[in-house]
């Protein structure tokens, strides 16, 4: 088969197979038809057979992607031509994934964005919890810090994922996988007074076609976006002097630190915000560990 066969083929995997979001596959799309267009230029031929496609071939592109790309960008470009190769060698098409025998480009990890405990609390209470719009987002800001979860995550989820009793909420992360993650009292009353003020209201405004089981909603009764609360949280953000740089996800990077820096373990911090590897959530210990170096340095009378 053909490259573009084979890429149709691997792209009908993913999204049949194994659930990836439009969006991911957008991206894959993107980069195998990056490469494609790479070959063309190369090889001046519309396709070519996979089985002749070579680590110096995926070489030279990388060396051609230096010239106008960030090394992020590289390194995911890489990484969708090495999934798609291994899902050839899966199939037995190929013998050996040629994508493997390419190095990545080496990548500073920027530390996340979060907020100190005091700042966390002011950015929290916000919200004036006196309008109906307020409450609801008072419950939003306070359910992200005490979860960790994703916004993605937040606005999926239904009032029947919700255990109020025992304070835990049934999540459904990327790919479809599902964890439960507790949260606090805090955050509990906050979206009980959501609940019995601000919801009804915002659910009798949508058309009885349009009635949603959405735990939170717009003023017009609808299941809320990703958008609309990133839009929401940068208005809180500017109402808070010496706080910047702070996004929905900022939350779950802070959700994350507090954790680790009161105790918690690593694999614990691991589990509650769904990542499938432990490397992903090692990198809250080096901004640990950076504010231990600053305390140290502050504190110590021969630092």
């Amino acid at each position: 088969m053909t490259l573009d066969a084979n890429i149709t083929q691997f792209l009908q995997h993913l999204r049949y197979e194994r659930g990836l979001s439009e969006h991911t596959l957008r991206n894959y799309l993107s980069d195998l038809g990056q490469f494609k267009m790479h070959l063309f230029r190369v090889e001046k031929r519309a396709d070519i057979p996979v089985a002749e496609i070579d680590r110096l071939t995926i070489r030279e592109w990388i060396a051609v992607l230096h010239e106008d790309h960030k090394k992020t960008s590289i390194a995911r470009k890489l990484a969708s031509l090495r999934t798609f190769f291994q899902f050839l060698v899966r199939e037995g098409k190929l013998e050996s994934n040629p994508a493997k025998q390419v190095a990545t480009p080496k990548i500073e990890r920027k530390l996340p964005n979060h907020l100190s405990i005091e700042d966390a609390v002011r950015f929290i209470e916000t919200p004036d919890i006196n309008t109906d719009l307020g409450r609801r987002d008072r419950a939003i800001i306070e359910f992200l810090y005490a979860t960790g979860i994703r916004v993605g995550e937040l606005v999926g989820i239904n009032i029947s994922d919700v255990d109020f009793r025992e304070k835990l909420v049934w999540v459904t992360g990327k790919r479809k996988k599902q964890r439960i993650v507790p949260f606090g009292e805090p955050a509990l009353q906050s979206v009980m007074l959501y609940l019995d003020q601000t919801r009804p209201i915002f659910l009798a405004a949508a058309p009885e076609t349009k009635r949603t089981d959405a735990l939170f909603l717009h003023r017009r009764g609808e299941r809320l976006t990703t958008r609309s609360v990133g839009r929401m949280i940068d208005k809180y953000i500017k109402q808070c002097a010496d706080i910047h740089n702070i996004s929905p996800h900022s939350l779950r990077h802070t959700f994350a630190t507090h954790l680790l820096d009161q105790g918690a373990d690593l694999r614990d911090i691991q589990e509650l915000l769904g990542h499938a590897r432990l490397s992903t959530t090692q990198i809250y210990t080096q901004v640990s560990m950076e504010k231990m170096i600053e305390v140290y340095d502050r504190s110590h009378p021969k630092a």
